[in-house]
């Protein structure tokens, strides 16, 4: 609901156009928010210690908080596609391409949630806050509030480097829009931004863990 009128209010935007933009910022929030919120509670709590002091691999840890931060964004990311059906005439064309995009946008959100909740802290607001200064800047050059073809000049340069950007257009792409980048380059770009933020978070998790030692 906040999204929608977050949206709506003082503008004049087409369901087709709107639709497509809140469910990428639902995923985009949810899924990149439980690294950073669950992460430094568990370090609070000395339960993150026993974990990594445990038989598991780091590697194994960021994966289970990703697959965590993926079902959570991927499941929430269904309200504002019911929403959009209920409500409007917006409704995904290409099925096929909206389940397979949410997958690996969900996947890409949530290893960036890892990433950021790399930090040694055991407060949530602190990782929050440095969260929210990488996550904001993002909605607003990623073509959630315009499409991409639409975007001011000065930003057509720095589009292709948020993931944001191609898990937009290709949920747009299923709405019935023309895709701006491509939807096989959306789906490829989607698996490099997730193997290399699962990379990122691997190495500052590990170098938090020299540290503290």
């Amino acid at each position: 609901v906040f999204f929608f009128l977050a949206f709506t209010m003082g503008r004049e935007v087409v369901s087709s156009e709107l639709v497509p933009g809140m469910v990428a910022m639902a995923l985009f929030f949810t899924a990149s928010a439980v690294g950073p919120l669950v992460t430094p509670w568990e370090r609070r709590s000395r339960t993150y210690e026993r974990l990594v002091s445990s038989p598991v691999s780091q590697l194994s840890i960021i994966l289970g908080d990703v697959a965590a931060g993926a079902l959570f964004g991927g499941l929430l990311s269904v309200v504002p596609i019911v929403i959009g059906v209920v409500f409007t005439d917006a409704a995904p064309v290409g099925v096929s391409l909206l389940l397979p995009g949410i997958l690996l946008a969900a996947v890409c959100f949530a290893a960036l949630g890892s990433l950021l909740a790399a930090p040694r802290t055991d407060n949530p607001s602190q990782v929050m806050m440095l969260s929210n200064l990488v996550r904001l800047p993002l909605i607003f050059i990623s073509g959630v509030f315009v499409p991409l073809a639409e975007m001011p000049v000065w930003s057509k340069p720095i589009l292709p480097l948020s993931p944001l950007s191609y898990a937009t257009d290709i949920i747009r792409a299923a709405y019935g829009a023309e895709s701006y980048f491509g939807v096989w380059l959306d789906l490829v770009m989607l698996v490099v931004f997730a193997v290399l933020l699962v990379g990122a978070a691997l190495f500052f998790h590990r170098r938090g863990r020299g540290r503290a030692a």
